[in-house]
Parts: structure tokens; sequence; C-alpha cells
């Protein structure tokens, strides 16, 4: 029987994934591997890895994820390290939990290797710390996929809850859950920022407030990162990615 190790290859930024991490994509015979995750990574592998793509677009899937299943538990099986390179991180919105039950229950050996996640990497390269003294002091990760099925009591708990709040996958049903967190009572002047292709050399944000960030949405697309809350202001100050790109731009012209 082999191995298999579900790991959080980070946000896009390839520097950022983990040390054990990119070892169990060195070791791996196999690799089931994402779209979000950082090509490069890849280039880590032993020439004679199987690389197997099963990511995901909205409304356009690779392997569903019983086929997904079904090849882990074939490779390991075989006797194979398997490494299921996730973006992000494997637990959080990444179906690890679902995979690692799957393994669980066919008695297949396997370890976790938390990945950073975009809620988190996204805003700090946006130059928005989630928690700030007397800003934020609680923060809440929120599947904005289907807003619809939430009930308003879950609105309200949102809305009056943690201090600032991170939509994955919410970029689609934005307009839906700005509508529903005015509803429940969230400030209309609450700051906001979306931000796409977090860590990535091509990283762009923008900002506006709960009332009116919808009118900017057709700048933007999946994959986004939403972030709402005071701490928002503070990325006028902190955008230490922005500069930096600034700066490298003027050394190569």
């Amino acid at each position: 029987m082999g191995k298999v190790y579900l790991v959080g290859a980070g946000p896009g930024d390839e520097e950022l994934i983990t040390i054990k991490g990119l070892r169990a994509i060195k070791e791996a015979d196999v690799i089931l591997y994402d779209r979000l995750i950082n090509p490069n990574l890849l280039q880590h592998a032993k020439v004679e890895t199987d690389l197997i793509f099963c990511g995901k677009e909205p409304n356009k899937h690779g392997l569903i994820q019983d086929r997904i299943n079904e090849h882990l538990l074939f490779h390991a099986k075989l006797g194979k390290v398997v490494t299921r390179l996730k973006g992000g991180d494997p637990f959080i919105f990444g179906r690890g939990g679902e995979e690692a039950v799957v393994l669980e229950e066919n008695q297949v050996d396997y370890e976790v290797v938390p990945g950073i996640t975009s809620g988190i990497s996204a805003a700090a390269y946006a130059g928005i710390p989630l928690t700030h003294r007397h800003v934020s002091g609680s923060v809440s990760f929120i599947n904005g996929a289907n807003p619809d099925e939430r009930s308003n009591e879950e609105w309200v708990h949102l809305a009056n809850g943690a201090d600032t709040l991170c939509f994955y996958m919410g970029i689609k049903t934005f307009p839906v859950i700005c509508e529903k967190l005015l509803q429940a009572g969230l400030n209309p002047a609450v700051p906001v920022a979306i931000i796409h292709w977090g860590t990535f050399s091509h990283q762009k944000t923008i900002k506006g407030d709960l009332a009116s960030i919808t009118e900017r949405l057709n700048e933007v697309s999946n994959p986004s990162m939403v972030v709402i809350g005071e701490v928002v202001q503070l990325s006028e100050q902190l955008k230490w990615f922005e500069r930096m790109q600034t700066q490298q731009a003027e050394i190569q012209v």
C-alpha cells in the first residue's frame, strides 16, 4: 500500500508553499493537481512522475470529485506515493476533508500538509491585515457560491458577528451577497476590497464600499477574494506588494 499526501500549494506565489509540501511534490510518483496552483511547482516533480490535471472551473469541470477519489485509491493501492496538490489549504474550501474521509474509510495511509489559504494571503498581498488591534479582532471565512441557501438569521449573524468577512467563490453571486448583508443591517459604508489573482504578479485589487462596490464588478472575475471590513482602509498605507511591483517595473524600464 502506498501513501497519499493532501497538500496545500498556497495561493499562487510559488515561494509560499511549505517545505513539507515541496518535499511531497519531489517524492511523488503521481500528482493530481488543481487549476489554481502555480504550474512552476510541478517542475520540482521527478521526470517520471505521472501528472494528472483535475482542476475545476466555473461551469467547466475537469475530473469530478468521485473520479478524483478513485484515482487516489487506485494509485495508492498500487503502492505509489500520491500527492494531491491543491490551491490554498486543503481543509479550507478545498474538499480535502472529503478526500481524507474516503482515504480513511479505505484504510489508505495519508498525511495532510496545510497550506496558506487565499483569504489570508491575498489580503496580506493587498496590504490588508485581517486582524488589527482596535480595528478587527475576529474574522469569518465564508463560501459565497450559494448565498440564497443561507437563512435570514445566518445573514444577520454574519452582518453582526466577525469584524472582517472573507468571501471565497463569491464574484458571480456578489450582488446577492451585498444585498443580503445590507438587508441584515451591515453598514453600507463599510469598506470592501476584491482581490483578483491574489499573490500572482498580475494581482489586481479594486476597492469601494458595500453600497457601491458592485458597480466595479466588471473589472474583475474569478478567481477573486472578497474582504469586507474596516481593515480594508489600511491597504492604502500598507500596499507593500503593489509598491514592490511598481519598483521592479521601473527597474526593468
